[in-house]
């Protein structure tokens, strides 16, 4: 895999809540990635019952139902998971810049992390490779994402900043 170093972190799933908001659209690769987001839940030691998936119709849905959940004060995290592939005409580029731009916003307005998990890709064979659990899944490495951006906002600023000067108080 090119492009991604992988995290040295160890993390802890069980007192976290996250959501999955996965797109129906193109649904067998999109449940393949909800497949690995599960499996790696379950290997962080999350509560089956904390992992909740909330299906919409397709990647354009993803923002506002992924910014309801960040919103509600219920979950630690939002993985947005869904498949856009590139065709013969501008609905591609229409879908997956409206749902980047949603999910950002989404996080960035509610101070909740809501990760990208959505596969763009340029044809079938390179979404069916990202979307294996046994190769590269994307689902997993957007649950990771997100246990690890909890993480990163759990400490005050303050607290974090006085830890990279190396003082506590």
């Amino acid at each position: 895999m090119t492009g991604s170093n992988p995290t040295t972190r160890r993390f802890d799933a069980r007192p976290r809540r996250v959501v999955l908001v996965a797109a129906r659209f193109n649904a067998a690769l999109v449940d393949q990635l909800i497949a690995g987001a599960s499996q790696a839940w379950a290997e962080y030691g999350g509560d089956p019952g904390h992992l909740l998936v909330e299906r919409v119709p397709g990647a354009f849905e993803l923002p506002l139902i992924a910014k309801m959940f960040a919103a509600s004060g219920e979950v630690d995290a939002v993985v947005a998971l869904g498949c856009v592939i590139r065709g013969d005409t501008p609905h591609f580029d229409y879908v997956a810049g409206e749902c980047a731009r949603g999910l950002m916003d989404a996080g960035l307005s509610t101070g909740v992390p809501v990760i990208f998990g959505v596969l763009t890709t340029e044809n079938l064979a390179q979404a069916e490779e990202r979307a294996d659990v046994a190769r590269m899944n994307k689902g997993r490495e957007s649950l990771e994402a997100a246990l690890e951006m909890i993480d990163l906002l759990a400490p005050a600023p303050k607290a974090r900043a006085r830890r990279k000067k190396g003082t506590r108080r």
